[in-house]
């Protein structure tokens, strides 16, 4: 957040935060206030959002069911049922991917479903090749997405839309220029980007950053006992001490101290130039 902040501040552009929520299964009722009163509390402002609302809303992806089917209908005949379960792809697959732990699909229903009438998934066809774009983190990269994943799901057997195809509708409705987001989802931008191609729009500018690891070199979660947000303001920290921390880590600030997110702009600028995060002329509209 930090980051994608700074650099949509430094860029002079527009500020988009939404929720993701489209796995129902996994959204947490508050969940979503609970974010919202998080990053309020570290002093960061948004210029469309759930709760300031914008030309672009909704910004809560439960509420864009609609928008999603609609995308998914335009992909016409690219797409097809699957009715295959894990244990059957898995048996099919020759292993995961080393790089990334995915069994890419072996295009078993591409002919048709191999149970006419069982519950099916969407998926979309996906040609053997490279598709490369230019990170303004990590430079130069390329995947190719029939190798890593192969025909990707874009409807679930739950009868919701995925991630990948949500993010992509979100970011052409809402006109998103610019992404920067962890490097644990760059596995996901080569078939966004064929997305955003085959729906006929613009891509974006992708940024992958490190993820903030502990001590042991495991990212930071919950489940390894890291602190949320809400219980370092529970025990009484000061947020521009939280901040401060953070930007000394990644090299932001010299040493850590008290600072408040606009503190942070003029230096990031800075920072950030040689990072490349700001080498795109214009101004920036984030999510």
């Amino acid at each position: 957040m930090l980051l994608a902040w700074l650099q949509i501040r430094a860029l002079g552009g527009v500020f988009v935060l939404r929720i993701e929520d489209v796995d129902r299964a996994r959204t947490r009722p508050g969940a979503a206030d609970a974010m919202l009163a998080d990053l309020a509390w570290l002093g960061f402002d948004w210029d469309e959002g759930p709760d300031v609302g914008g030309p672009f809303g909704p910004y809560v992806q439960s509420e864009r069911f609609k928008a999603y089917a609609a995308a998914l209908e335009s992909l016409g005949d690219r797409t097809f049922a699957c009715t295959c379960t894990r244990k059957e792809l898995r048996a099919a697959a020759e292993g995961p991917d080393l790089a990334t732990g995915e069994w890419p699909y072996v295009g078993t229903c591409r002919r048709g479903p191999g149970r006419p009438g069982g519950a099916a998934s969407v998926r979309v066809r996906v040609d053997p090749g490279s598709v490369s774009w230019d990170d303004l983190w990590r430079g130069p990269s390329a995947q190719d997405p029939s190798r890593v994943c192969g025909d990707f799901i874009l409807w679930s057997k739950t009868d919701e839309p995925t991630y990948q195809l949500a993010v992509v509708v979100d970011d052409i409705h809402q006109g998103i220029t610019h992404v920067l987001r962890g490097e644990d989802l760059e596995i996901s931008t080569a078939r966004q980007i064929l997305l955003f191609g085959w729906l006929g729009a613009p891509v974006p500018a992708f940024a992958h950053t490190p993820l903030r690891r502990d001590a042991l070199g495991e990212r930071l979660a919950k489940s390894r006992g890291s602190p949320g947000l809400g219980e370092l303001r529970d025990a009484g920290e000061d947020p521009r001490d939280v901040l401060g921390s953070l930007a000394a880590q990644l090299g932001i600030l010299d040493t850590a101290r008290p600072v408040t997110p606009d503190d942070l702009i003029e230096p990031f600028t800075g920072w950030a130039s040689a990072a490349r995060l700001l080498s795109l002329p214009g101004s920036g509209h984030a999510g």
